[in-house]
């Protein structure tokens, strides 16, 4: 069916969507999802850190040195086009999990 496939891509496209507003780095790419989330989804940095490595070598986002707000070094990652492109489709796809659990949980086909 593909929808493990999604699950498991769930980090990537928050990330994206966090970084749909700018360049951010790690830490605040976390606090960004928390915030949004209403303290909901919480990003450990045992995951972001691999996934955001994943995104660089795909071209979903690219990185570079910087400082943060309290003046230390930090990567910030931005999204790139082809990230962008990924981010579209990801959120499509949440979107028909969405509607599609909607209607399980309803117990009905729209027809």
């Amino acid at each position: 069916m593909g929808s493990t496939d999604n699950l498991l891509g769930a980090l990537e496209l928050l990330v994206l969507k966090a970084l749909e507003n700018g360049p951010m780095h790690g830490w605040g790419i976390t606090l960004h999802i928390q915030c949004i989330s209403n303290e909901v989804l919480r990003i450990e940095e045992g995951s972001l850190y691999p996934a955001l490595h994943r995104m660089e070598k795909a071209g979903w986002v690219k990185a570079e040195w910087g400082l943060s707000e309290n003046n230390r070094r930090a990567r910030f990652y931005r999204i790139t086009t082809a990230g962008r492109t990924q981010l579209r489709s990801e959120q499509q796809k949440w979107e028909n999990v969405a509607q599609a659990i909607a209607l399980v949980l309803r117990g009905k086909a729209i027809a």
